[in-house]
């Protein structure tokens, strides 16, 4: 049996400042979605994953991930730390399962559904394009 390891009381408390909202990252996604005249709420505990961004009467929701703790795929700031590894694959892990069970949800409840990456930030024009896909409201031609 291992014994967990134990916590440098340095490291809790430089995690334990880590924000969950109002990040950085949301701040300017927000920027981006007012500049397109986007209305929104923020944290919409009544929808699947608690979207940042979302609009239930025009059935669309945006999440920020951070690069590190959602665990982007083939990104340079996803990076694993060294010590106590198999806790952190674990956890990160669960994140990306709890990210893609919501995702599913709000997709089968209607919604179109939008993942800004930290790391895409760098480029809002990339940005924008991703987020006017789900803003523009769906068309059915009639014929």
């Amino acid at each position: 049996m291992t014994l967990p390891l134990e916590t440098d009381a340095a490291r809790s408390a430089l995690m334990g400042r880590v924000r969950q909202r109002g990040t950085k990252p949301e701040l300017r996604v927000a920027a981006i979605l007012r500049s397109m005249g986007a209305h929104y709420r923020l944290n919409a505990r009544g929808l699947p994953g608690s979207p940042d961004f979302s609009n239930r009467r025009r059935r669309w929701a945006v999440f920020v991930h951070g690069c590190y703790w959602h665990h982007h795929t083939d990104c340079k700031r996803a990076t694993i730390p060294t010590r106590n590894r198999e806790f952190w694959l674990e956890k990160f892990h669960a994140n990306r399962a709890r990210d893609a069970k919501a995702l599913r949800a709000l997709r089968r409840s209607g919604f179109r559904v939008a993942v800004v990456w930290e790391c895409e930030l760098s480029d809002p024009s990339l940005v924008e394009a991703k987020l006017s896909k789900i803003l523009e409201p769906r068309r059915v031609d009639v014929p």
